[in-house]
């Protein structure tokens, strides 16, 4: 570890700063975030199965409340590589999820 670092947060200084949680990486924008700003998604048998309380087994990924992260995520082709599986996955389920997120907002 370098010198002047924490060990969770790797910022250099006086060490006092303040532990925000863990950091996650959008597989659609890309952009890093709070896992609590994210919605974590599990591969299903043939599906993608949203796991808003962080809780359902296997490999998650994870990514912004938002359609057109899915959109972006979709056409990078993510969930195959985020979610280490074989073939296409249907996001029938996540996309309304979002869609209806969208509406509330």
């Amino acid at each position: 570890m370098k010198v002047g670092t924490t060990a969770r947060s790797g910022a250099v200084g006086s060490g006092s700063v303040a532990w925000t949680g863990p950091v996650r990486t959008c597989v659609g924008c890309r952009a890093r975030a709070a896992a609590s700003e994210l919605l974590r998604v599990v591969a299903g048998d043939v599906s993608v199965i949203p796991d808003p309380q962080h809780r359902l087994a296997g490999r998650g990924a994870y990514i912004h409340l938002q359609v057109g992260c899915l959109d972006l995520a979709l056409r990078r082709r993510a969930w195959t590589r985020a979610l280490r599986v074989a073939g296409a996955l249907d996001d029938s389920l996540l996309r309304d999820m979002l869609a209806a997120s969208e509406d509330d907002e």
